[in-house]
């Protein structure tokens, strides 16, 4: 059995790698809104200290992104409107690209002092009346939260995401391409690779005849 299914899966990888690996089709994924924060939560929420909360709210075509950070007795919650441009998620890139379509909104603050109340004041003032600039992705990319690059947020999952073999194992057997925004969920885009899911099979050792068939499967 294990000779057969290695055979078969050696010529499956054949065929598809001529098609670079990947089934040609594209697929849709729909996760929901639910399992979009819990991943932000494990993946980024956990491993940056400033942030206290990172959680979004979907719609069609865009989300809310909130941010809770606490930062030297700074205890703020923000808001943003933002639109997903680009996801892509394989065993060598794990990135998300917004659009900032709003302003920074102030839900809550809290002020270690009546100084630094102030300064906060008027530094979010500086930045969106003087400047016309937005404070968030400087404040994320302050703290290695995100990259801003052109007025684009770029969340570089890698650096989290990187560390997990078994998550990079599963990326490489799917390609997701791009995904939209819709009430409450998020659709993926992608295809799923065929090499890779066959890779295990194909590279365990052929066993012979008396090889019991509990052990075969993969």
């Amino acid at each position: 059995m294990q000779t057969l299914i290695s055979n078969l899966s050696k010529r499956i990888r054949e065929v598809y790698r001529k098609a670079g690996g990947f089934i040609e089709e594209e697929r849709e994924f729909a996760l929901s809104q639910v399992f979009l924060n819990a991943t932000f939560k494990r993946f980024v929420t956990d491993n940056v200290k400033i942030l206290q909360d990172l959680h979004a709210d979907v719609h069609d075509d865009w989300l809310r992104l909130y941010a809770t950070l606490n930062v030297k007795g700074l205890y703020t919650t923000l808001s943003v409107d933002l639109k997903l441009l680009q996801m892509e998620l394989n065993k060598d890139t794990q990135l998300l690209v917004f659009e900032q379509i709003s302003q920074t909104q102030v839900i809550e603050a809290k002020f270690k002092n009546i100084l630094q109340k102030i300064g906060f004041k008027f530094a979010l003032f500086f930045y969106q009346k003087v400047l016309d600039k937005d404070p968030l992705g400087t404040i994320l990319q302050r703290f290695n939260v995100v990259e801003v690059k052109d007025d684009l947020l770029y969340l570089d999952l890698n650096r989290w995401l990187g560390k997990n073999p078994s998550i990079i194992e599963t990326l490489a057997k799917v390609h997701v391409n791009h995904a939209v925004l819709r009430e409450a969920e998020l659709v993926v885009l992608g295809n799923v690779n065929l090499e890779a899911l066959f890779r295990k099979v194909s590279s365990s050792p052929e066993d012979t005849e008396e090889t019991p068939v509990s052990k075969t499967t993969t």
